[in-house]
C-alpha cells in the first residue's frame, strides 16, 4: 500500500496511507506532545486519526486537532473534494478528533454529520451554526453503496459506546472492510510512522498505560461495547483514533482489554465519580479522580451526571458504596436541574460522598453542594476539592491523591483479609528479608504546576554495573508512582543509621490530598535533577526511569544512576528489619 509523508511547521507531520480497499487513513502525527488529558505524561508523543471510506457515496470518520488546520485541510483536498464528501461520522466530540469540522462545513455546508444523540448535542455548542445532522445508536446503519471502481459496497452498523472516553462515543463498523473505527477505545498515545502493530513489544507499555488512564475506570462500560462487538462479522481491523492501527496482533489487545476490564469489574463494590459534559473541567477533573481510586486496585464508575439516562444514573448512583459529585451550575437549564434531583434522591446514608470543584465559571459554592449532600446523611469521603484558579499540575495531583485515600477507604476490608490469608510460617520467613533504608523524592513542573512526592522505601537493590542501575519497588497506590513513569527521574535518598528515626516517621505519616511532604524538612537546593535532596540524608542517588515492569501490587522500577554524591563517607545505611511478609 503507498504511503505518503508530508511534514508541518515543527515537529507535526501528516501521513496519508489506504488501509483497505477503498479506505484510507489520513493520520496526524504530534511528535512532540508530552501531556494529555488529566496531565498524563506521554513518552512517546501522540496521533490523530482520520479515515476516508468511498463507496457510491463518501464518508470521512473524525477530522484533526486545530493545530493542524493550515495542512490537514489541504491534504484532504488532495485526496478529494470536500464538497463530494456527503457524510461525517462523528465517533465523538473531543477537540483532538473535531478540531477541524467547523472548517469542513465552511467548505461543505451540506455534509450531513452522523453521530450519536449526545454528541450532536454537543457539536451545536462547538460550532455555532446549524447543520445537517443524523443520530445514531446501536444497530443503525448507514450504506455508502458499492464503490463503482472496486465494486465492495460499504455499510456502517453503529455502536453505542458511551463513556469510552466520553458519553457521545460510538463505533462504527464497515461491513465491506472489515474494519471497526473506535475512535479512544483501544488507542494508544504512541507516534510512529508505523500504520500497524508490527511490533506489539514496543507499544505494549504505552497501550496498557493508556487503557489504566482512560478506559480502567469505565471498565464495566469497556465490558458491555465489547458484548456489542461480539456480535458483529469478523473484524479484522480495529481503527484506532490515537496511535497505530490494530491489525497484526489484533486477538492480543482484544484479550488483554477484556481480561483487564473483567479484573476492575469484580464484584459489586464500586465509586461512582461524576462528571459534567463540556462543563468547566469537570471532565478531567474527575478522571484524576477516578485514576486515584483504580490506583488503590477499588473499582470506579465514572459518570456523566448531565447525558445519563435518568434510569441508569439513579441505579450507578444508588447501587455505589462511594460517590463523588462536581459542583454544577448556579442556575442549571430544566435537564440538568432533574438529573441533579435524580442524583440526590438516589443517594443513602450508608454511602461515602465527596465534591470537587468543576471549576465552570459559574458553580454553585462548593460548601452549598456539600451541605445538600450531608443532609442526606453520607459520610465524608475526602475535604472539599477547591479549585480556585484555571487547574494546574498540582490540582491534578490533589486530585488523584484524594481518589487514592477514598480507594485505599474502600478496600480496607479486603486489604485486611488478605493480610491474615497468608501461610504463617512462610509469612515470617518471607519478613526475614532485610533491606536499607531510603526516601524516594521526585518533583515535576515549576510554579503552580509544581508537583512533588515522596515515600520511603526499603525494597531497593542495585541491578546494573554499565550502565549504573538500580530498582525500586513502588506500591500501585502510591502518590509518586505517577511521577516514575518511563523517562521521568527521581532522587534516591540513603539514610543513615544514626540519623533516620526523624526522616522515617515524617515520610511514614498519611498526608492530606495536595499536602506539602516536604514542610518542616531539611531540603538542600540545586543538588539534583528529579526531585529534593534530603540535607540529613547519608547520600542521594539521581536516577532516570528506564523500564517499569508490573508485579501484583507493586511496579518494579528500573532506572539509571546518573548523578550521586556521599554527604558522610565513614557512615552507615539504615537498615530495615521485618517480623512478616505480608504487609508493611
Amino acid at each position: 500500500m503507498a504511503a505518503s509523508t508530508q511534514a508541518v511547521a515543527g515537529r507535526l507531520s501528516l501521513q496519508c496511507q489506504a488501509i483497505a480497499s477503498d479506505s484510507t487513513a489520513i493520520r496526524s502525527l504530534d511528535w512532540d506532545r508530552s501531556r494529555f488529558d488529566i496531565e498524563f505524561g506521554l513518552r512517546n508523543g501522540t496521533t490523530y486519526n482520520a479515515f476516508l471510506v468511498r463507496g457510491e457515496r463518501t464518508a470521512l470518520i473524525d477530522t484533526s486537532h486545530a493545530k493542524f488546520r493550515d495542512s490537514w485541510i489541504p491534504l484532504l483536498q488532495e485526496q478529494i473534494d470536500p464538497q463530494a464528501i456527503d457524510h461525517l461520522i462523528v465517533s465523538h466530540t473531543e477537540p483532538d478528533h473535531s478540531g477541524l469540522i467547523a472548517d469542513l462545513l465552511d467548505l461543505n455546508p451540506e455534509i450531513e454529520i452522523v453521530g450519536s444523540k449526545v454528541a450532536l448535542q454537543f457539536l451545536k455548542d462547538q460550532v455555532h451554526r446549524p447543520f445537517r445532522s443524523r443520530a445514531v445508536k446501536s444497530g443503525d446503519s448507514l450504506d455508502l453503496g458499492a464503490n463503482p471502481e472496486s465494486g465492495v459496497e460499504h455499510r456502517f452498523e453503529f455502536l453505542s459506546a458511551p463513556n469510552l472516553h466520553w458519553p457521545d462515543t460510538i463505533f462504527s463498523f464497515d461491513h465491506g472492510s472489515g474494519i471497526l473505527y473506535t475512535c479512544d477505545a483501544f488507542g494508544l498515545h504512541y507516534c510512529s510512522e508505523e500504520l500497524f502493530d508490527s511490533d506489539p513489544g514496543a507499544i505494549a507499555p504505552d497501550f496498557r498505560f493508556y487503557y489504566e488512564c482512560l478506559m480502567g475506570p469505565n471498565a464495566r462500560s469497556v465490558l458491555q461495547a465489547m458484548k456489542r462487538m461480539d456480535g458483529l462479522p469478523a473484524i479484522n481491523t480495529i481503527a484506532v483514533g490515537h496511535g497505530p492501527l490494530l491489525r497484526q496482533h489484533l486477538s492480543h489487545w482484544l484479550n488483554d482489554y477484556r481480561e483487564w476490564s473483567s479484573q476492575r469489574s469484580k464484584g459489586d463494590s464500586y465509586a461512582a465519580v461524576l462528571y459534567l459534559s463540556q462543563y468547566g473541567f469537570s471532565d478531567r477533573l474527575s478522571q484524576a479522580i477516578a485514576h486515584g481510586i483504580g490506583k488503590a486496585e477499588a473499582q470506579v464508575q465514572l459518570v456523566d451526571l448531565r447525558a445519563t439516562d435518568a434510569q441508569e444514573l439513579s441505579a450507578l448512583v444508588g447501587e455505589a458504596k462511594a460517590v463523588v459529585v462536581p459542583t454544577w451550575p448556579a442556575e442549571p437549564d430544566a435537564e440538568l436541574q432533574s438529573s441533579i434531583g435524580t442524583l440526590l434522591a438516589a443517594l443513602h446514608s450508608k454511602q461515602l460522598v465527596g465534591v470537587y470543584d468543576a471549576f465552570g465559571g459559574n458553580d454553585e459554592p462548593i460548601d452549598a453542594v456539600a451541605d445538600q449532600l450531608r443532609a442526606q446523611g453520607q459520610k465524608t469521603a475526602f475535604a472539599p476539592l477547591r479549585i480556585r484558579q484555571l487547574p494546574s499540575g498540582a490540582d491534578y495531583q490533589r486530585c488523584e491523591e484524594a481518589g487514592t485515600d477514598l480507594g485505599q477507604l474502600l478496600t480496607r476490608e479486603k486489604t485486611i483479609a488478605a493480610m491474615k490469608s497468608l501461610d504463617g510460617d512462610l509469612d515470617k520467613a518471607l519478613g526475614r528479608l532485610s533491606g536499607g533504608l531510603y526516601v524516594v523524592t521526585a518533583s515535576q513542573g515549576e510554579g503552580e504546576s509544581l508537583r512533588r512526592s515522596a515515600m520511603v522505601a526499603s525494597w531497593v537493590s542495585q541491578a546494573s554495573f554499565t550502565p549504573p542501575g538500580i530498582t525500586v519497588a513502588v506500591a500501585k497506590d502510591r502518590a509518586i508512582e505517577a511521577l516514575l513513569q518511563v523517562g521521568d527521574r527521581f532522587v534516591l535518598n540513603i539514610l543513615r543509621d544514626d540519623n533516620h528515626q526523624q526522616l522515617m516517621r515524617h515520610f511514614l505519616k498519611r498526608f492530606p490530598p495536595g499536602a506539602d511532604r516536604f514542610a518542616g524538612v531539611n531540603v538542600l537546593e540545586n543538588e539534583a535533577q528529579g526531585g529534593p535532596v534530603l540535607g540529613d540524608a547519608l547520600a542521594y542517588l539521581g536516577c532516570r526511569v528506564e523500564q517499569r515492569l508490573e508485579g501484583p501490587d507493586h511496579w518494579i522500577i528500573y532506572a539509571e544512576v546518573e548523578q550521586g554524591n556521599v554527604a558522610d563517607a565513614d557512615a552507615i545505611t539504615a537498615v530495615h528489619h521485618r517480623k512478616v511478609g505480608n504487609h508493611y
